[in-house]
């Protein structure tokens, strides 16, 4: 995957988890209370004998991450808590603490910051978590915030990327694609207001995969609704940078392969609407679009009954050989590779 020792790496070519995997390969845990590092929606930490400390953290950079032509500045704050939670519940946690820290440049004012603050004191209320310090400084290239969320879950309970096994159902809650539909609607309109800064965008109908992309939600409900069927997943991750990067990162941590259906992944009709406004595959969106924040899971087939006719809950596939690859069943019954065309913060083209 990487380049012979002393050539050049471009970071684009490596992509965000080839450049961690390659920061990373002679980190060494060295205190036993470090129960698992690098590699996972959050790490773990243990320090007591029936609960562990789970810990994430994530950085939003203005320009890469979210573009102020069109993201509130009470949206971004609400966001940068979401995306953070949401790696805590793809543990099976339940976040208890977040950190914030601000980098802002000379062209933020106090009420813009305070407004960025409404949004986290908004979302750290609806998610129960307490914001606990942080840090702020100056920048010179925009706004950056960096949010660390702290969670705990029973000892023993944490579910990983890696427990994934042969036959299991792969499972995804709630739909997705909105995201990436309702930022393509941004896009658009950004263009058009560069052109005439006095046009008026006409945003009816489009509410959903708006709200999708500016103000998302983390599943803490599908947890609870876990624990109240009495499934626990096998394996399970965030969807962050599209389904099919996800569900490849359990693979490949789980030493398996997948077979995932076209017909079976869950598109709201709002999303496959616009998505053909725009001649975009909505297949496509819902594969490589990334900021769904839903869960994508495994769990053994005994449980189907458990969940079935759920309609929280979509069967979208099932887990097979690490020999069979990853594969997207077509509707026309095609077997397509899986690709990891989902976001990649280091890529020219985003």
């Amino acid at each position: 995957m990487f380049k012979e020792e002393g050539a050049t790496h471009k970071i684009e070519e490596l992509g965000e988890f080839g450049l961690i995997e390659l920061l990373t390969k002679k980190v060494k845990i060295r205190n036993s209370s470090s129960k698992l590092g690098v590699g996972d929606d959050a790490a773990i930490l243990n320090y007591s004998e029936d609960k562990d400390i789970v810990v994430t953290t994530d950085l939003l950079v203005e320009g890469v991450h979210f573009d102020m032509v069109f993201t509130p500045l009470k949206h971004l704050g609400y966001k940068a808590v979401v995306v953070n939670v949401s790696d805590i519940y793809a543990m099976n946690a339940q976040p208890r603490q977040i950190t914030v820290s601000l980098a802002i440049s000379s062209k933020y004012s106090v009420d813009a910051v305070e407004e960025i603050y409404e949004g986290i004191i908004l979302a750290a209320e609806k998610y129960g978590v307490d914001v606990i310090g942080g840090d702020t400084t100056s920048s010179l290239s925009g706004l950056m915030i960096s949010v660390t969320a702290i969670g705990e879950v029973e000892k023993g309970k944490a579910v990983l990327r890696s427990g994934a096994k042969e036959n299991d159902l792969i499972v995804l809650s709630g739909d997705v694609g909105g995201a990436y539909v309702g930022l393509t609607i941004l896009q658009q309109e950004k263009e058009v207001w560069k052109v005439n800064p006095n046009s008026q965008p006409d945003f009816t109908g489009k509410d959903y995969v708006l709200e999708r992309q500016l103000k998302p939600e983390a599943r803490k409900d599908i947890i609870a609704l876990l624990q109240k069927m009495g499934v626990v997943p096998t394996s399970m991750i965030d969807v962050s940078d599209g389904v099919s990067s996800e569900v490849m990162h359990l693979c490949k941590s789980s030493k398996v392969g997948c077979n995932i259906y076209e017909e079976k992944i869950p598109i709201d009709p709002t999303t496959y609407q616009e998505a053909r406004e725009f001649d975009l595959d909505p297949t496509m969106c819902a594969l490589n679009g990334g900021e769904d924040y839903e869960l994508l899971f495994t769990i053994s087939q005994e449980n189907f009954d458990k969940i079935k006719g759920n309609p929280n809950l979509t069967v979208i596939g099932h887990i097979t050989t690490k020999e069979s690859g990853t594969n997207l069943i077509s509707s026309g019954g095609s077997v397509i590779p899986l690709k990891a065309q989902g976001w990649n913060s280091f890529s020219k083209k985003n």
